[in-house]
C-alpha cells in the first residue's frame, strides 16, 4: 500500500500523470481480483466493505428489475443471513415496496436446494433475486451454492452470495458456482479493513445506488481507495498460494478444538454442520449461560472470541441464527464462535481447552448464585 499513500497518491479519475499512475494500479487490481475468482476485470467493483457490497448488490438488482418493468418484485434469502442482507431486504420491503421471502434452514443452518426449487417453482415470475451466504459467519456451515445457482439460472433468477468468510480458505470460481453477484471483504483474507469487492456478472441488470461521478464504470460513485484496492488484490493473490496448505492445517486444529470442547465442557453442543463447515471455524452453544458474559470471561484470560447474541441495555437476546436452526433459547443464548487463522498454533488450542471449561463453570456458578439470591 505504501507507494499509493505517498508518492503515487493521485486520484485514479484524474487525467494528469499522477492520476494515470493511480489508474494503472487500479486496473491491475481489477485484473488480479478477477483472475483469482474466475471473473473478468470489468466485472470487479471495489467498495468500502462487504456490507456495502451486499447493499449495492441487493438494491442494484431489485431496482433495475423494477426500472425494466419486470414483474419479479420479490427477493428470497436464507433465514440465517448476515445482518447486511437481512436489514437491506427489510428496507427494500418497507421503503421501496418490494417483497421478501425466507428460505428455511435445517438444524445445521444448511439450505436444502430442494426448498429453493420448491419456492421458485411455486412463485414463477415473482422472485428476481436469491441471496444465500456461501458460508455462514456465525456457525460456519457451507451452502450448496453451485446447485442453488443452477436452479436460479434455469428459471431466470439472479443469485447473489455473500462469500466474505471464504477466500482465505476455499477456492472460488464464479462461473463454476453459477454466481451472478458476490460480495467480499478484504480484511477477511488479510487485506486492510475498509475495502470490499462486489463481483457483478456482465449482463446482470444493475442500478447503482451510490450516485455521483462515473467511478467503477458508473457502478459505484466515489473516489476509489487505490491503496486499499492494490492491497486487496495482493492479499487475495497471496492467500490463493497458501489456501490449500492452511486449510488442511487449520482443519486439523479445528477438529481437535471441537472434540476437546465437547469432551471437557458439560452441556455443550457444536452448532453448524459437523463436517461441511469452514476449515478455520468452530461454534458452540452452552446451555444455561449468557454468551456475552462468557466472552468477557475469556477476554480476561487473553482469549478473543465472538458470540452471536446481542446485548441491548443489559438484556441479552439469543442469536437469531441459532433460533432459526431450531436451537432452544436456553442454548441459543450461550452461543460462542471461536475462529482460527494463519497465526493460530497448537499451543493456543491447548490454552483454550485448558481455560474454557473453568470459564464456563464460573459463568454458570454466577448465574446460579443470581437466581438463588433473594431480590
Amino acid at each position: 500500500m505504501l507507494p499509493y499513500l505517498t508518492d503515487l497518491y493521485g486520484n485514479a479519475s484524474s487525467l494528469h500523470s499522477f492520476g494515470r499512475d493511480a489508474a494503472a494500479a487500479l486496473d491491475e487490481a481489477h485484473y488480479t481480483v478477477g483472475c483469482a475468482i474466475g471473473a473478468r476485470a470489468s466485472e470487479v467493483i471495489f467498495t468500502g466493505c462487504g456490507t456495502e457490497s451486499d447493499n449495492l448488490a441487493l438494491r442494484g438488482v431489485m431496482l433495475a428489475l423494477r426500472q425494466a418493468g419486470s414483474p419479479r418484485r420479490t427477493m428470497l434469502s436464507a433465514a440465517t443471513e448476515h445482518h447486511a442482507i437481512e436489514a437491506t431486504a427489510h428496507q427494500l420491503q418497507q421503503l421501496f415496496g418490494f417483497e421478501s421471502a425466507l428460505l428455511p434452514v435445517d438444524e445445521h443452518g444448511w439450505v436444502d436446494p430442494a426448498d429453493v426449487r420448491r419456492i421458485l417453482d411455486a412463485r414463477p415470475n415473482e422472485i428476481g433475486l436469491v441471496s444465500v451466504m456461501m458460508a455462514n459467519n456465525e456457525v460456519g456451515t457451507l451452502q450448496s451454492i453451485e446447485e442453488i445457482g443452477a436452479l436460479c439460472r434455469a428459471r431466470g433468477v439472479y443469485l447473489h452470495t455473500d462469500a466474505v468468510q471464504c477466500p482465505a480458505y476455499l477456492p472460488i470460481d464464479v462461473n463454476a458456482l453459477n454466481i451472478d453477484l458476490m460480495s467480499l471483504s478484504s480484511h477477511k483474507f488479510y487485506g486492510p479493513k475498509g475495502v470490499g469487492v462486489l463481483y457483478l456478472r456482465d449482463g446482470v441488470p444493475y442500478v447503482s445506488t451510490a450516485t455521483g461521478g462515473g467511478h467503477e464504470r458508473d457502478r459505484r460513485a466515489g473516489t476509489v481507495n487505490v491503496a486499499g484496492a492494490v492491497a486487496t488484490a495482493t492479499a487475495l493473490k497471496l492467500v490463493s498460494k497458501r489456501r490449500e496448505t492452511e486449510a488442511r492445517r487449520l482443519t486439523a486444529l479445528r477438529d481437535r478444538l471441537i472434540a476437546g470442547v465437547l469432551e471437557r465442557v458439560p452441556d455443550a453442543m457444536l452448532t453448524g454442520h459437523p463436517t461441511r463447515r469452514l476449515p478455520h471455524h468452530t461454534s458452540f452453544a452452552f446451555k444455561g449461560i449468557d454468551g456475552e458474559t462468557l466472552l468477557m470471561a475469556l477476554d480476561i484470560e487473553g482469549i478473543a472470541v465472538s458470540t452471536g447474541s446481542a446485548c441491548t441495555s443489559g438484556s441479552p437476546e439469543p442469536s437469531p441464527v441459532l433460533l432459526a436452526m431450531g436451537i432452544p433459547a436456553e442454548w441459543a443464548l450461550g452461543g460462542l464462535r471461536i475462529t482460527l487463522g494463519y497465526g493460530t498454533t497448537q499451543a493456543e488450542i491447548d490454552t483454550v481447552l485448558d481455560t474454557l471449561p473453568a470459564c464456563v463453570g464460573r459463568v454458570r456458578a454466577s448465574v446460579d448464585f443470581e437466581l438463588r439470591t433473594p431480590a
